[in-house]
């Protein structure tokens, strides 16, 4: 069974659901979770947790994203990109200084209205389910932040653009916003994630590295693929690594609290004293091993305990 993160490219015309199915076919295992839904026919970067990785899900869910989108003016559909059905149309008189400088607009916070399909619950139901039973319901605005975005083509009625946002953003949203504003209607017509930064862990993820489906085949036919799946510690390069003494590997385990003198006296793999005491503060989070050196679990200390509390275990 493989453990781990790997970078997958979604390709067209498949849904998130399909990645994962595939890949346990694959794999051969059934323990394999996605960390955000793509569109099915938007591409790009797919952050898939296997095994014991699946524990990391909800940690790299929703982080910051960068996207590649065409925006097409003079349209609107009821998915709000080019797979739905056209609600209006009319030409498209804007200037390209108008729509640069709507566009730039959205950078920052606002308050965005999700779309009718998608995952969204609402009383218990899917918003897409209602919308495929054709019920259209009142949605509530949701405040989500736009970081930067790059325009780099306007052929009108087409616009291209790079944005990177902050979790829960829909760009198919933000690309009917935009037309709403320009008074011409908008949607989306394509769009590529171009990077996943799993901000809470430190790790970004691009779609240059990223591998699609056939290729991850091809790999383990292979016996190749473990080099391409990242170890669930090597996802915390900014977190210190420590390893406990043979004599308290049980109260690893078993998740409980550890204190100072469970722990060896050095870092794991380096022979590097430990800093002073002192400077670990209430709050610090670490990487516990095993006195055999394989990675167990996150701790956090808490200073009111004066000692580590298990945070996540995978052992």
């Amino acid at each position: 069974m493989y453990h781990g993160v790997i970078n997958v490219y979604k390709e067209p015309g498949f849904t998130s659901f399909d990645v994962v199915a595939k890949l346990r076919g694959i794999l051969g295992q059934k323990k394999i979770g996605h960390t955000g839904t793509l569109d099915p026919d938007a591409e790009g970067v797919l952050v898939v947790c296997l095994g014991k990785a699946t524990k990391l899900c909800d940690m790299l869910t929703d982080k910051d994203k960068s996207y590649e989108a065409t925006l097409l003016l003079g349209k609107t559909t009821d998915t709000e990109d080019c797979t739905g059905t056209v609600l209006s149309e009319q030409e498209v008189t804007v200037s390209e200084q108008e729509v640069e400088k709507v566009i730039l607009s959205y950078v920052g916070e606002y308050d965005q209205i999700p779309p009718m399909y998608s995952a969204i619950k609402v009383n218990g139901k899917k918003l897409y389910e209602l919308a495929r039973k054709g019920i259209e319901i009142e949605r509530t605005p949701r405040k989500v932040i736009i970081h930067k975005i790059d325009i780099l083509q306007i052929k009108l009625p087409y616009v291209k653009f790079r944005v990177s946002c902050g979790k829960g953003t829909y760009i198919r949203s933000l690309c009917r916003d935009i037309g709403e504003t320009l008074g011409c209607g908008g949607i989306m017509d394509k769009l590529v994630r171009d990077s996943v930064n799993a901000t809470e862990t430190g790790k970004v993820f691009t779609k240059e590295d990223a591998l699609t489906l056939d290729q991850i085949e091809e790999l383990a036919k292979s016996d190749r693929l473990r080099d391409y799946i990242l170890p669930i510690d090597a996802m915390f390069p900014n977190l210190d690594k420590r390893m406990v003494l043979p004599e308290s590997e049980k109260k690893l385990y078993n998740g409980n609290l550890l204190n100072e003198n469970d722990f060896a006296n050095r870092r794991y793999p380096d022979e590097i004293p430990y800093p002073d005491k002192k400077k670990i503060s209430d709050g610090t989070e670490c990487l516990v091993y095993d006195a055999k050196g394989s990675f167990t679990a996150i701790y956090q200390y808490h200073a009111s305990l004066r000692a580590w509390k298990s945070q996540k275990m995978f052992f």
